[in-house]
């Protein structure tokens, strides 16, 4: 096999695909990134698997010998992400050698690195599903979903299903949703490519192999179209000359819908950005204890008081105004979760809609896209 490439193609792309290589792998050759090369597409392919997330991505370069090997994924990323720009020159050396004899020659402008190989045939399949017809997502609507949801799902193992993202396809929205326990988030979004049918689809699907899409996908044009492809236990995201393959979530998604409250006894309107800059300033109180920021609405003077005590160091209290109807109630909450859901809400001014002092409360953007964020607030001792 021999190829030449630029350093940026080849680096850009392993340190794309090297993000599914296990951090302990259970079998040695999973420490590697295939490399395929084809002759007569001059296209190079990159891939990596630690057998529940799977990366492929692949970029052009001139091929002069075609063929497959498996190399040491990190030593790969550090070699040559610190070489010159430029053309290198991939060479298995070793020809037709299996097992421990591979060696492969990378020749930059300048200087030559060997690095033991080994043989391709040993790396395993990507999962492929032909049964499933493709189901056509834009990029603009699956960015918008995965960034306004993904910050919610939790990172607690022992609650598997937790840890991923329920994602529902509609006829012509795709429905996102995440929860830890303490919060949730669920977001629309309008899909530009409707289902062929009436039928919808749903599946759960881990928040690592999503977090990998986004960073995917954010250099990827809003206008594109990826296909999705999902099976027993797998699902497919591809697009262009990317695919992201993961194992789906086994287990009841919960039914978040009934945990969304019909009814409000209070609504308050408020502006999000300053709502956000105050709760970050009466944080570093509550960072100090126990993380808990006291919201006091009062409705005669139409403003909110935010405010914490954190014994032994001492305490801030901050007044916003906004637009209240309803009786007054001091309600508190963590405050890391307050601010999460809120930096995520796409708008400039937001609605708070509570019941009672402990019950759920939902936070709306004014306008826009269809997004919902329910905090559950916590008991504030006196």
């Amino acid at each position: 096999m021999k190829l030449v490439c630029s350093q940026s193609d080849l680096s850009t792309n392993l340190s794309l695909v090297s993000r599914a290589v296990p951090s302990r792998p259970t079998h040695p050759v999973l420490a590697n990134v295939l490399l395929q090369a084809d002759a007569e597409t001059n296209q190079v392919s990159l891939t990596a698997f630690d057998l529940s997330l799977g990366i492929r991505t692949s970029f052009t370069a001139e091929v002069i010998e075609g063929g497959a090997i498996a190399l040491p994924a990190k030593l790969l990323v550090d070699i040559t992400s610190r070489l010159p720009e430029g053309e290198i020159t991939l060479d298995d050396e070793s020809g037709d050698n299996t097992g421990e004899g591979i060696i492969v020659t990378l020749k930059p402008k300048s200087g030559k690195y060997q690095v033991r190989a080994m043989g391709a045939e040993e790396f395993p399949e990507l999962p492929v599903i032909e049964s499933s017809e493709a189901i056509q997502i834009t990029t603009a609507a699956l960015i918008e979903g995965l960034k306004g949801s993904l910050f919610a799902t939790s990172a607690d193992e022992t609650k598997q299903v937790l840890t991923g993202l329920h994602l529902t396809v509609k006829q012509d929205t795709l429905e996102f949703a995440a929860t830890d326990g303490h919060r949730l988030a669920v977001l629309e979004t309008t899909n530009e490519r409707p289902l062929e049918s009436n039928e919808q689809l749903e599946v759960t699907v881990p928040a690592r192999a999503l977090r990998e899409l986004q960073r995917m996908l954010a250099h990827s044009s809003s206008e594109e179209t990826v296909a999705l492809y999902l099976d027993q236990g797998q699902i497919v995201f591809a697009w262009q000359n990317q695919r992201l393959t993961s194992r789906t979530l086994e287990g009841q998604y919960p039914a978040y819908r009934q945990l969304i409250p019909r009814q409000f006894e209070r609504q308050v309107t408020l502006e999000r950005r300053q709502f956000i800059s105050t709760l970050e300033r009466i944080a570093v109180l509550a960072d100090q204890k126990n993380n808990i920021v006291k919201v006091s609405i009062d409705h005669a003077n139409q403003e909110i008081t935010l405010s914490c005590e954190a014994q032994d160091v001492g305490s801030g209290t901050e007044s916003m105004p906004a637009q209240i109807s309803g009786e007054d109630i001091d309600i508190a909450f963590n405050v890391k979760y307050l601010m999460e859901g809120l930096k995520e809400l796409p708008s400039s001014e937001i609605q708070m809609h509570l019941n009672q002092s402990l019950t759920p409360v939902i936070f709306t953007p004014l306008g826009g896209l269809k997004m919902t964020y329910l905090a559950m607030p916590v008991q504030l001792r006196s």
